[in-house]
């Protein structure tokens, strides 16, 4: 069975927050943070790796629609949805994988 995740990501402060998709949350979560400080992405130039939320789907269509959905909310209906699961905000990475990522085998 393939799993497949939608998620939402924020930096340190929580000031902003970013949907995304993915079939391997682990591994993205290691290129977001690899990415950090790059202007190129919007994670990137905003330092987005912290997991706040993930939803796991077993197939790739619904974890697409779901992505698509969330990321036309306002704030205010996406802090609700991560309030549902996560009212204190914990950053989740080290639920997913070691944290942070090791620099010696995460590097590209």
């Amino acid at each position: 069975m393939s799993n497949y995740f939608t998620y939402i990501l924020t930096n340190s402060t929580k000031k902003v927050l970013y949907v995304g998709m993915t079939n391997d949350l682990e591994q993205r979560l290691v290129e977001h943070f690899l990415n950090r400080g790059k202007p190129e992405t919007f994670a990137g130039r905003y330092y987005c790796y912290y997991l706040l939320y993930y939803e796991r789907f077993t197939l790739p269509g619904h974890a697409l629609e779901s992505e698509k959905e969330i990321k036309d909310w306002n704030r205010k209906r996406k802090e609700g949805l991560i309030n549902s699961l996560n009212p204190e905000w914990k950053f989740l990475n080290s639920e997913i994988m070691l944290w942070p990522p090791d620099p010696e085998t995460t590097a590209r």
